[in-house]
C-alpha cells in the first residue's frame, strides 16, 4: 500500500464514517429518551434513498401509501382518545395532520411531473413523505408499550425492522437503485482526487451535527429532550409529556435516517434491505459510546468507517466480520468496568 492508496481509503472511510456517525447519534438519542434500541433506523436510510430514486424515475413511491395507512391508524387511535377525554376540539388537528396531510401530498405527487423536478425539490418531497413515518411509528408501535422493559422494546424493534424490510420489498422491488449526484465536480488535493459528492456527504453531516447541537442547547424542545434523557421521571414531573418527547425523538431519528440515505444514494447502490447493514454499523459506533455519549459514539462511528475502508483493501471478504468484531472488546471492557445490579442487591 502506498500513500495514494492510503489517502483514497481514508477518504472513503471518512465519507462512510460521517454517515455512520449520524446514525449513531440518532440511535443514542432514541435510546436515551425512550429506552428503545431502534433497529429500524437503517430502514429509514433505505426508504429515503429509494423514495428519491422512485421520484427520479417518474414513479409514485410506495411509501406515500404507507404514510396514508399509518396516518389513518393514528387518526383512529388519537381521535378515539380525544373523544373519550372530551377534547373534541383536538379532532380537527388530528385529522388534519394524519389524514389531510397524506392525502394532499398524494394528490400533489400525482399532479407534479416528478422526473422533471429539480433534484433539491425531489429531495424535499422525499423528506415530506418518509420523515412523518417516524413519529407515526412511535405512536403505533412504541407508545402503547412505553413502560415495558428494554428487552420487550428490543423485541418489538426487531419485529418492526422485519416488517419494514418486507414492506420495502413490496414498495421498491428487489432491484437496486442509485440517484443522480448532487455535484459532478472533482478537486485535486495533492495526490488525492476528491469528488463533489464526498464533500456534500461530509459537509452535510457536519452541518447536521452542528444543527442538532444548537437544537439541544438553544431551543425549548431540545432542552426538554435533554431533560427526558437525563431523568425521565423528573422530566415528567416538570410537565414534559413523554409521548411528545418520544414523537419528537423519532421525528429527528427519521430525519437523520432519510437525509443519510439521500446523501449516500449517489455513491452506492441501495436495495430494499441495504439499510439494515448500514444502521448496524452506526449501532457499533453507538455501542462504543455506551448508548450514552454523543461525542464518543460519533468518534466510534468514524473509526468503524476507517476500519471498514482499510479492511476492504487487506481482506475484502472479511471486512464485515472485522468491523462487527470491534464490538466484542468494547462490550467486554464495559462489562468489566460496570457494576452489576444483581451483585449490588
Amino acid at each position: 500500500m502506498d500513500l495514494q492508496i492510503a489517502l483514497i481509503l481514508g477518504q472513503d472511510g471518512i465519507t462512510n464514517g460521517a454517515i455512520y456517525a449520524l446514525l449513531a447519534l440518532a440511535l443514542v438519542l432514541v435510546f436515551a429518551v425512550t429506552r428503545v434500541i431502534f433497529i429500524p433506523q437503517g430502514e429509514f436510510v433505505a426508504y429515503g434513498a429509494l423514495t428519491l430514486a422512485m421520484m427520479d424515475a417518474g414513479r409514485l413511491p410506495g411509501t406515500i401509501w404507507l404514510l396514508l395507512i399509518a396516518g389513518c391508524a393514528v387518526a383512529v387511535l388519537d381521535g378515539y382518545a380525544a373523544l373519550k377525554a372530551g377534547q373534541q376540539r383536538r379532532l380537527a388537528a388530528i385529522l388534519g395532520l394524519n389524514l389531510a396531510y397524506p392525502l394532499a401530498l398524494l394528490g400533489l405527487l400525482k399532479a407534479l411531473p416528478l422526473p422533471d423536478l429539480p433534484l433539491a425539490v425531489q429531495v424535499f418531497a422525499a423528506l415530506l413523505v418518509v420523515v412523518p413515518l417516524g413519529p407515526m411509528m412511535y405512536r403505533l408501535v412504541y407508545q402503547p408499550i412505553a413502560e415495558a422493559s428494554v428487552l420487550v422494546l428490543l423485541i418489538v424493534s426487531v419485529a418492526a425492522h422485519v416488517a419494514m424490510v418486507g414492506l420495502g420489498l413490496v414498495f421498491f422491488g428487489a432491484e437496486g437503485y442509485r440517484t443522480p449526484p448532487f455535484s459532478e465536480a472533482r478537486f485535486e488535493l495533492g495526490p488525492m482526487l476528491i469528488s463533489g459528492q464526498t464533500l456534500w456527504v461530509v459537509l452535510a453531516s457536519l452541518l447536521l451535527i452542528v444543527a442538532l447541537a444548537l437544537f439541544f442547547d438553544r431551543t425549548l424542545y431540545g432542552k426538554a429532550l435533554r431533560a427526558t434523557a437525563i431523568n425521565r421521571t423528573g422530566a415528567r414531573l416538570m410537565g414534559i409529556s413523554p409521548a411528545l418527547a418520544g414523537k419528537l425523538t423519532f421525528f429527528l431519528a427519521a430525519l437523520i435516517g432519510v437525509l443519510s440515505g439521500v446523501l449516500i444514494s449517489p455513491i452506492t447502490t441501495i436495495y430494499y434491505d441495504t439499510g439494515f447493514l448500514i444502521g448496524l454499523k452506526g449501532f457499533v459506533g453507538a455501542i462504543i459510546g455506551g448508548l450514552a455519549s454523543y461525542p464518543i459514539a460519533a468518534g466510534g462511528a468514524l473509526l468503524v468507517g476507517l476500519l471498514e475502508a482499510f479492511s476492504s483493501f487487506w481482506a475484502s471478504a472479511y471486512k464485515e466480520v472485522i468491523v462487527f468484531t470491534l464490538i466484542i472488546p468494547v462490550l467486554l471492557w464495559r462489562s468489566l468496568k460496570s457494576h452489576h445490579l444483581e451483585e449490588e442487591e
